[in-house]
């Protein structure tokens, strides 16, 4: 299994995070890419987001895909000496194509909460005014 992590920090737009939250952000990212495709006349969301959202506790996502090129990602959220996080998972069975996905629903989601990502490869980017 594989990790990345997105960090609330201090100076993060937001100081607490739920699961609502992140799902929120995953249909309004498959709203804003369906709104590129209407506008290329390609089916883009398809492509964009493969996944179906599925709620599997409190604290957790699996982003299931019927794709033969995805399968699955799982998200949840969590908190560590007071500062939440939210981490993305990639399962043993994740593709190659899960990974390019789930880095780039890693960047987007650090970027609109302005947060520190730790990647899957160990690096960190960060997203908030330093």
């Amino acid at each position: 299994m594989q990790h990345a992590f997105i960090k609330l920090v201090p100076k993060s737009a937001k100081q607490a995070i739920t699961l609502e939250d992140v799902q929120q952000l995953f249909i309004y990212y498959k709203n804003i890419t369906a709104q590129t495709g209407k506008q290329l006349n390609w089916n883009y969301e398809e492509s964009a987001f493969p996944y179906e959202i599925i709620q599997t506790s409190e604290t957790t996502l699996h982003l299931k895909s019927i794709h033969d090129r995805y399968r699955s990602i799982y998200v949840g959220i969590g908190e560590e000496n007071e500062h939440p996080f939210v981490q993305i998972t990639l399962p043993e069975s994740a593709t190659f194509g899960d990974k390019g996905k789930a880095n780039e629903f890693c960047r987007y989601v650090a970027k609109k909460l302005e947060a520190e990502l730790q990647l899957f490869n160990g690096r960190t980017m960060y997203f908030y005014k330093r």
